[in-house]
């Protein structure tokens, strides 16, 4: 048998938050298209995107607000961002923040800035929103990379229209008033 812990080990106070969290979640859109340079022997691709939120004002009005977010993607996920991602399209961010400061050559300042390294990516949208459906990439290993695709069942075009039988799903409907008072949200 395992040894038992002592009576007051439970009655201690603990730090349960011995670590801190670190962790960003986007989606949103393309600024531009990205930028990848060279960094030593790694590759590192640059850009940025809007996430906006509306919102009412005292007034009640409705308003926008679009933030602006600096994105770095170190590595094989870098090459792949540059290779399919363009201007306007929507894609889920995952990755950490990072702070850099520099000393501004011309006025001396001290400046920051933050990016999120990015860590995981999924493109969003489908072949409307300039790309080949849904589909990301994660980190597999140490810089390894592996393609995710989506679980939806894809149609053979080689197979008769006669062959082919859509999968069955119940029909959607817009929810009642009197039905979103059972949503858990």
């Amino acid at each position: 048998m395992g040894k038992a812990f002592p009576k007051a080990f439970f009655n201690e106070p603990r730090n349960t938050m011995a670590r801190g969290l670190n962790k960003v979640m986007l989606i949103g859109r393309l600024g531009k298209d990205p930028v990848s340079r060279q960094a030593g022997s790694n590759t590192v691709c640059n850009f940025t995107i809007a996430t906006s939120e509306t919102f009412k004002d005292a007034q009640g009005s409705k308003q926008e607000r679009t933030e602006w977010h600096n994105i770095a993607v170190w590595g094989r996920l870098g090459e792949i961002c540059q290779q399919y991602l363009t201007k306007g399209r929507e894609v889920y961010i995952e990755g950490k923040l990072q702070t850099r400061s520099w000393d501004d050559p011309k006025s001396g300042e001290k400046k920051y800035a933050t990016d999120i390294i990015c860590t995981d990516m999924q493109m969003l949208g489908g072949q409307r929103d300039q790309g080949a459906g849904m589909g990301g990439y994660h980190e597999g290993g140490a810089s390894n990379y592996e393609r995710q695709s989506d679980k939806t069942p894809q149609r053979d075009y080689s197979q008769s229209d006669s062959d082919y039988s859509a999968p069955s799903a119940p029909p959607s409907a817009p929810l009642l008033e009197s039905d979103k008072d059972d949503l858990p949200f």
